[in-house]
């Protein structure tokens, strides 16, 4: 009698989970989708300049708020012993504070970027705490298995994005405004995504998570909170590097044309990670292969980099934009290596070596800005299609290195 009852456990947790990840799937792609139609917004009725401008301001911001977080939401998920409403408290007020002390960090950031000091600290500021409660409402939602919650605090922040975004620039159209349409957009994408923080944050009592299960895998988060505060900084500082060093060596349009392509593809990885370790982490591990959803996510990229580059010579684009053609196939490999990456980034959470990957990863971020920052005192310079073949070169290598080690674990 035991063990029909576990087994019956057993089966209605394995329906369960086959459906959260269902539901995960669909959201993250319905999100990715509209996350693409925003940037195709972006490319179509904003110029280069306004965009070069938005990614300064918006790295700046994820920056921030990556660095606030100090991997925040993985442990979240990790840690199924603390219960999701308390834990995501604990969170939020340790990210608050963290990210309040990061000000003058962020400043230094602005700074640089050489844009006006008080607006863009502003906006940056505005955009790192809404997306600091963005990503930290979507670990709570995995804890709390809402399937409808998981699908919307996925959907609905991009479609805002989207939507606000397409009526500033029709607004500006027809009305003469020239206000910060891009920035608006996302600000207002991230401020619905942060309201699903809102009921842990007001909730009093202790809830037990309910996805808890006896034959849950052991997993945990061991990492002390300076090993993960040191490979959230070096993440973040090279995440933002990438689009400072091109605003300084190459100016706004370059960096435009590199950077929006960037987010259009980038938007794969970011997928396979919520879509497949997230829930791998919630509800423990699942029977497909790793490899499967990495190769899927590479050819995803290519089926994206081949659409842009399609795209460019039938002229859909505003002629301004064929910059990006020197950027097509250098981001299709990176992003590609680092779908392989994202879909084994549970398996050290789950094996016990959650330490040693995160030496791992400060270790590639060596690599990578060595990559980044070395042409820099180059006689004679290269110029920016040199730089990006080079610095995705060895990001691709990396990431393939780091996704062989996690696999075999």
């Amino acid at each position: 009698m035991a063990q029909a009852l576990s087994q019956a456990r057993h089966l209605e947790t394995l329906a369960h989970r086959m459906n959260t990840s269902r539901a995960i799937a669909l959201s993250s792609a319905a999100a990715f989708g509209t996350q693409v139609a925003f940037a195709l917004i972006t490319l179509r009725l904003f110029t280069p300049q306004e965009v070069g401008e938005f990614s300064v301001i918006s790295q700046i911001g994820f920056f921030w708020m990556t660095l606030a977080l100090a991997q925040s939401q993985l442990s979240l998920l990790a840690n199924q012993h603390m219960p999701a409403h308390t834990a995501a408290q604990h969170a939020w007020r340790a990210s608050a504070w963290r990210g309040l002390a990061l000000l003058p960090v962020a400043a230094l950031a602005v700074w640089f970027s050489q844009l006006a000091m008080w607006p863009t600290l502003m906006w940056a500021l505005l955009l790192a705490f809404c997306q600091m409660g963005w990503m930290l409402a979507q670990s709570f939602t995995l804890r709390v298995d809402c399937a409808w919650q998981q699908a919307a605090v996925r959907v609905l922040p991009p479609l805002t994005a989207a939507a606000t975004a397409l009526t500033t620039a029709l607004a500006g159209a027809s009305f003469g405004w020239s206000g910060p349409s891009l920035v608006l957009s996302a600000l207002a994408g991230y401020a619905v995504g942060a309201a699903w923080l809102v009921p842990a944050l007001r909730a009093r009592a202790s809830h037990t998570s309910s996805n808890a299960a006896t034959d849950r895998p052991t997993q945990a988060d061991p990492r002390s909170a300076a090993l993960r505060m040191v490979h959230t900084l070096v993440d973040a500082l090279l995440a933002t590097a990438i689009i400072l060093v091109w605003q300084r060596l190459y100016g706004a349009e370059e960096t435009g044309w590199m950077s929006a392509l960037l987010r259009v593809l980038g938007f794969v990885p970011a997928v396979v990670h919520m879509a497949w370790a997230q829930v791998a982490l919630a509800h423990g591990r699942s029977t497909t292969s790793p490899w499967w959803l990495g190769l899927g996510g590479f050819a995803c990229v290519i089926a994206l980099g081949l659409s842009c580059a399609v795209a460019l010579y039938q002229g859909w684009l505003d002629p301004r934009w064929h910059g990006v053609w020197t950027y097509i196939a250098p981001l299709v490999l990176w992003q590609g290596t680092a779908c392989l990456s994202a879909a084994f980034s549970h398996r050290p959470f789950q094996t016990q070596s959650a330490s040693a990957y995160s030496w791992a990863c400060i270790a590639l971020s060596a690599f990578q800005t060595i990559a980044l920052l070395a042409p820099i005192g180059l006689v004679p310079s290269i110029d920016a299609e040199q730089h990006m073949a080079g610095f995705a070169g060895v990001s691709s290598l990396g990431l393939l290195g780091l996704t062989a080690w996690m696999a075999k674990r």
